[in-house]
């Protein structure tokens, strides 16, 4: 085969042997150009699957101390059930073309893998994605749970519901795909630009949450006989904030790796414009876009509680995050600013409606990436780009964009149905899957062994030595208090020393 750099390179080289050795050098620049996007795709899967790490810091942090291996072990177990189911089932559904608009049908088992379309380093991206939507679900049922129905929903979750959504979006046989195949038509002429997943990920995952807390309930303790909302604090802040950190490293796998490619030109050879720099400003508009946002809930929540929250600002961090995802590569960054700071009121208000209709969700799951990820859809209909759009998803002259950018509403009506299709498609998945294991007993666990902590009760021991105090303290808060603190050894003073600090 013909390499097209070979017309452009045998005439420079001159001799008899110009055609093979500029086929040979051609060649070379493709292998390496394979070489450079798996290498650039393999490093964002790193970083993705990292992100578990941060999802298990900050659950621990933001459960009660009697239930941390509890949810440890539901995070580890998301990666790994998710990880065989996603092999089986889950990668074919998503992303098995040629197939019809609903589904894949090939890739079962990675059978037929690698092809040119697809080789193991995908797999090992789009796994990464999977577990993080399971990931996002636990923290909305998290205290309270069985174990057995984590794992049910977790493998359910990411072996068929997530698969079905990413290829309806992502694949290029999907019915509402912006990359749609050529000669298939897009949804309203443009297709659903969710770039990394806000609403493929994000909404996702949050209306699953969704649906498991309302079917379980709340926790024990979480609002009062009189209906009051009762706040049952996580027991390490620490803990949040190194999730937060991890979360926000990892995020940059998440949205700059979603091109998985790096070596493309968007104009002439040797210009700066390419794919480099699409990742570059990709990376920028989602760091703009989060700490807009915890800025945001830093000062709107000190106006409304009087206090500087570390938590708020971390959780008002990460919706700012999961907001920007759809967008992040076809809007300005002074656009991602405005992404944040709506996320965060998005975040606050959906909070207050959690607590006046005694939602309990224990790190607000549901209200961040789900209600988060709604905003980022709508936003991105908005304000993308036309010059973007048209780099990101090539081929498509006239292709509508944002709103406010002049682009027309087509976007925007395209963005309604992919909001409205996921909630639809959630609902009548998950919903019945936790209505079901809420009949046959296997969602919550008894009221005997919440009270005690499912770390004594289901998992031989508490990740901690410490004191369970499951009545509250004088400020309202249950108490829970280390032994070291318990016993505090204070530094011995002799006469003589007592004299010497008086004088």
């Amino acid at each position: 085969m013909t390499l097209p750099c070979h017309h452009d390179l045998a005439p420079l080289l001159g001799g008899a042997n110009a055609s093979a050795a500029a086929d040979y050098i051609c060649n070379q620049f493709t292998d390496a150009g394979y070489a450079i996007d798996t290498t650039y795709l393999l490093f964002s899967a790193y970083l993705v699957f990292a992100m578990q790490l941060g999802f298990a810091m900050l659950c621990a942090g933001s459960v009660r101390a009697k239930n941390t291996m509890n949810i440890m072990l539901t995070n580890v177990l998301d990666a790994a059930a998710g990880g065989i189911f996603y092999y089986v089932f889950g990668f074919a559904f998503a992303f098995g073309g040629p197939s019809n608009g609903f589904i894949g049908k090939h890739f079962f088992g990675l059978k037929d893998v690698p092809e040119p379309s697809f080789d193991y380093s995908n797999f090992l991206y789009q796994w990464a994605f999977a577990i993080a939507a399971a990931g996002i679900t636990s923290g909305s049922i998290a205290e309270r749970t069985q174990f057995v129905a984590y794992l049910i929903y977790s493998a359910f979750l990411t072996g068929f519901v997530y698969p079905i959504v990413s290829h309806w979006f992502w694949s290029g046989d999907g019915w509402a795909a912006a990359g749609r195949n050529a000669g298939e038509s897009l949804l309203f002429e443009s297709g659903v630009i969710d770039f990394a997943g806000s609403g493929v990920v994000h909404l996702v995952g949050g209306i699953a949450g969704l649906w498991g807390a309302l079917i379980e309930g709340p926790r024990i303790g979480r609002f009062d006989h009189t209906g009051r909302s009762v706040a049952l604090r996580g027991h390490s802040a620490t803990l949040v904030v190194l999730g937060t950190f991890l979360l926000w490293f990892g995020w940059y796998g998440f949205n700059p790796g979603s091109f998985t490619v790096i070596f493309r030109t968007y104009g002439p050879s040797g210009s700066i414009h390419g794919q480099w720099s699409a990742v570059g400003r990709t990376a920028v508009t989602t760091t703009l876009a989060g700490c807009t946002a915890a800025l945001t809930t830093l000062f709107g929540k000190r106006l409304q509680t009087g206090h500087w929250n570390v938590v708020d600002v971390c959780n008002g961090l990460l919706g700012g995050f999961a907001a920007i995802t759809a967008g992040c590569s076809v809007v300005e960054p002074w656009a991602a600013i405005i992404c944040g700071f709506v996320s965060a009121w998005v975040l606050i208000g959906l909070n207050k409606l959690a607590a006046a209709l005694k939602f309990d969700d224990p790190l607000e799951a549901a209200q961040l990436h789900g209600g988060c990820g709604a905003w980022g859809i709508i936003f991105t209909a908005l304000f993308a780009r036309e010059r973007y759009v048209n780099e990101v998803y090539p081929g498509r002259p006239g292709r509508p964009y944002g709103l406010f950018m002049g682009g027309g509403g087509r976007l925007l009506a395209a963005h309604i149905i992919q909001i409205l299709v996921i909630v639809g498609w959630v609902s009548a998945t998950m919903g019945p899957l936790f209505y079901l294991l809420h009949k046959f007993g296997l969602l919550r666990i008894s009221a005997e062994d919440e009270m005690a902590g499912m770390d004594l009760t289901r998992h031989g021991g508490f990740a901690y030595v410490y004191h369970d105090e499951d009545s509250m303290s004088q400020n309202g808060s249950p108490g829970f208090m280390l032994k070291s603190s318990a016993a505090r050894v204070e530094p011995r003073t002799t006469p003589a020393a007592t004299n010497q600090q008086q004088v």
